[in-house]
């Protein structure tokens, strides 16, 4: 079992007055695929090399495998380490670069040879193993490089952004390649990323970072469609959670008296759960996919508004509207067609609606 369990985390640099990490606690599981995600500076890449052994914390606690390794060097934790770079050997061939860290803790010829090979078909590298990396491609190099952390067998494996040096097809196709590989190895691993996207997709469960302390952990699902407040909603997604403020009104009695939305003159069903906050402002969070749109003006209970800029994506159409004043990003069928300053009409189906509070932009529950 090779679970990991950080406690009260806190690490500030020398010359700095906001710390690095801020109190973090975070369990991972043994075999999970933990990915870090938040915006540049919000200490994502300190808490790995932490758990690395790379920097050590001011305060709090971090044990793996039931051993606590707070004060426990690098060299003796049995980690494995791919880095942003490929930082493999440019004189050695695949075979070589893939089996020094074998070879340099002494481990017998004829089984390294067994553990490469057995690497290098996991990654599709078995044809270029006698090869020097100048003779390989930038995914080609990255595998390699990934082929080496793996075959030493270690108890956690950390990334720290090993694909940002790719270009976007090659991220795309070395994403599921990753993904494939982790599950069959089983070994416990924390990704750290920038890129929502490669986030969602790739973890068991995703911590999104933000000023050195964990906004939000949960499944790709949950803090997708469920952000705990609006900055998660607004970090995560292409495009972001669009936000609009509005008030909880009392719908009228003939309608059953259910609860609305007002945003100026406009009113929409607010979703059941907000009826306990009637004459409060909220900040509404819609995703651009789930807004309904249509150009018929006769469709029943749409809001008008209107088409500023037209952004064709192929699979997609993503407009940007005009809605009481306010900018809406809304995603439409790539078949849906409408030109700047025409009017289209919008639905907000309650059930995708998420409401937060104006003031701690937390997610609002039942009162």
């Amino acid at each position: 079992m090779t679970d990991i369990h950080l406690r009260g985390i806190r690490k500030t640099y020398p010359g700095t007055s906001r710390p690095a990490t801020d109190d973090v606690t975070l369990d991972v599981a043994d075999g999970e695929l933990l990915v870090l995600v938040g915006p540049s500076g919000c200490g994502k890449t300190t808490l790995l090399r932490m758990i690395a052994g790379l920097e050590s914390p001011d305060a709090g606690t971090i044990s793996i495998g039931g051993r606590d390794v707070t004060q426990v060097p690098a060299r003796r934790r049995n980690i494995s380490m791919v880095f942003q770079s490929y930082a493999i050997f440019p004189h050695m061939r695949v075979r070589q670069n893939i089996g020094f860290g074998l070879a340099i803790a002494k481990v017998p010829k004829a089984e390294i040879a067994k553990r490469v090979a057995r690497a290098a078909e996991l990654l599709n590298l078995g044809d270029y193993l006698d090869r020097y990396p100048s003779q390989l491609s930038g995914g080609q190099r990255q595998r390699v490089a990934v082929a080496r952390a793996i075959v030493v067998d270690a108890d956690v494996l950390l990334m720290d952004e090993p694909l940002s040096n790719l270009d976007a097809l090659l991220r795309l196709q070395f994403r599921s390649e990753f993904k494939r590989i982790v599950q069959q190895i089983g070994t416990t691993t924390v990704y750290v990323t920038h890129d929502q996207a490669e986030a969602l997709s790739l973890g068991d469960r995703v911590a999104v970072m933000r000023e050195g302390r964990i906004a939000q952990l949960g499944s790709p699902i949950d803090v997708y469609d469920r952000p705990s407040d609006s900055f998660v909603g607004g970090f995560l997604g292409a495009p972001p959670m669009n936000f609009l403020p509005v008030r909880v009104a009392d719908g009228p009695p003939d309608a059953g008296a259910t609860s609305r939305l007002t945003l100026g003159e406009m009113s929409w069903p607010a979703p059941g759960h907000l009826a306990s906050f009637a004459g409060r402002p909220v900040l509404m969070g819609v995703r651009a996919e789930n807004i309904g749109i249509t150009a018929d003006p006769g469709t029943g209970g749409a809001l008008p508004a209107d088409v500023e800029v037209v952004e064709p994506t192929g699979s997609a159409v993503l407009l940007t509207v005009r809605l009481a004043g306010h900018e809406v990003k809304v995603q439409a069928p790539a078949t849906f067609r409408a030109e700047p300053g025409s009017r289209v009409f919008l639905t907000l189906p309650p059930a995708h609606l998420r409401a937060y509070d104006p003031e701690s932009s937390l997610l609002l529950e039942d009162a």
